[in-house]
C-alpha cells in the first residue's frame, strides 16, 4: 500500500491577466501570476496494487471541517482522471483500488481535487514502479488542470511554495515562509467559471474608465497646449508585482503585502462572500483574503493568537451575513 496526503494551498498572492485572444493557444484561458503555498490542511490517498480489476472509493473522512455531497459522477473526480491518464501514457492497465479521504472543501478555491489528481500521480508511480520522469508527470497533470503540475512536488511531505506562472506550467519553488492562518471556510462555494466572467466584465469596466478619464484630460491638456500624455496601459497581469512582494518577506508573510485580483470578481458572484470579508476585516482590524476564485478565507494571524481570539467573537455575527461558518487554525507546511 502507498499512502500519500494531498494537501490543501492558497494563493499568498494572485495576479491574473485578460483572456488569451481568439487564435492563441489556449484562447479564452487567463494567465496568471502567483505565489502558492501548502497549508496544514489535506486529503489522504491510499493505492493497493491488485492483481486485476479494482475500484475507487471516495469519501468525507470523519474529521472533514466542511463536508458536502460527493454528487460527481466518479469518472469526473480528478484523482480517477490522473489514474486513467497514467495508464493510457504507460500504455497498460495499472490495477488497483485507490481510497480518497477528503477534507479540502470543494468549491473553496484551496486546490483540492488538482492536489489529489497529483498525489494519485505520484502513489501509482511508486506502487508500481513506474520508469515515468518528473516531466512526464508534468506533461500528464498540465492536461488534467492548471494547479496539478504545482502538487507535483516529491521533494518533500508537502510540496514546497512556488511562483505559479502562466496557465500553471511554469513552477519555480521558494523557500517556506511562516505564517499562523485563521482559515474561514463558508457554507457556500464559488465555482471557478463564474468568478472569471465576472473578472473579465469588471476589467473591461476599469480599462474603459480609465480610457474615458484619459481622453477627457488629454482634450483639457490639448486645449492649454500642453501634451497630451501616454494613455493608460489595459490591465495585464503582473508578475514582478508578486515576486518583488515576495522578496520583501524573508522569513515570515505580511498579510499588507498580499492580494487577489479575483476578489471582487468573487464578490460580485457570491456577495455573502464580500459581506464575510467586510465583516472579518471590521472585528478583527486585519486584512482578510481570499484564495483562488473563493469561496474560503485567510487570514494571518500573530503569535499570541489574538486574530483568531477576534474571529470567534465575532463568528455569530458573521453568520447573519454570511452563513454557517467554519473557523480552523492552520500554518504554512
Amino acid at each position: 500500500m502507498v499512502h500519500r496526503r494531498a494537501y490543501a494551498k492558497i494563493n499568498l498572492m494572485l495576479s491574473v491577466g485578460p483572456p488569451l485572444p481568439p487564435g492563441a493557444s489556449h484562447a479564452g484561458y487567463h494567465p496568471i501570476a502567483s505565489w502558492f503555498a501548502c497549508i496544514s490542511l489535506w486529503d489522504d490517498l491510499e493505492v493497493n496494487v491488485r492483481d486485476a480489476g479494482g475500484a475507487c472509493e471516495i469519501a468525507w473522512a470523519a474529521d472533514a471541517p466542511r463536508p458536502t455531497p460527493i454528487d460527481w459522477p466518479l469518472e469526473k473526480d480528478l484523482a480517477v482522471r490522473a489514474h486513467r491518464a497514467l495508464e493510457a501514457h504507460v500504455g497498460r492497465a495499472l490495477p488497483a483500488d485507490m481510497v480518497v479521504r477528503k477534507r479540502i472543501p470543494v468549491g473553496g478555491g484551496l486546490g483540492g481535487g488538482s492536489s489529489d489528481a497529483a498525489a494519485a500521480l505520484l502513489a501509482l508511480r511508486e506502487a508500481f514502479e513506474l520508469d515515468v520522469s518528473d516531466e512526464e508527470l508534468a506533461g500528464i497533470g498540465a492536461k488534467l488542470g492548471s494547479d496539478v503540475v504545482y502538487f507535483l512536488d516529491a521533494a518533500g511531505a508537502a510540496p514546497r511554495p512556488a511562483f505559479v506562472e502562466g496557465l500553471g506550467e511554469h513552477i519555480e519553488r521558494t523557500g517556506v515562509r511562516s505564517a499562523r492562518l485563521v482559515l474561514v471556510i463558508p457554507e457556500f462555494g464559488c465555482a471557478t467559471g463564474p468568478v472569471y466572467r465576472a473578472f473579465d466584465e469588471l476589467i473591461a469596466e476599469h480599462d474603459r474608465s480609465r480610457l474615458t478619464a484619459w481622453q477627457v484630460e488629454r482634450f483639457a491638456r490639448e486645449r492649454d497646449g500642453i501634451a497630451a500624455g501616454t494613455p493608460p496601459t489595459p490591465h495585464r497581469v503582473r508578475p514582478e508585482l508578486v515576486r518583488e512582494r515576495a522578496g520583501k518577506m524573508a522569513t515570515h508573510v505580511e498579510s499588507r503585502l498580499l492580494f487577489n485580483d479575483l476578489a471582487k470578481a468573487a464578490y460580485r458572484v457570491e456577495p455573502k462572500l464580500g459581506n464575510l470579508v467586510t465583516g472579518l476585516q471590521r472585528a478583527t482590524r486585519e486584512s482578510a483574503h481570499v484564495t483562488g476564485s473563493g469561496s474560503c478565507v485567510f487570514l494571518i494571524d500573530d503569535a499570541a493568537g489574538k486574530v483568531m481570539e477576534r474571529v470567534q467573537r465575532a463568528k455569530a455575527q458573521l453568520e447573519t451575513q454570511a452563513g454557517p461558518l467554519v473557523v480552523l487554525g492552520a500554518e504554512l507546511v
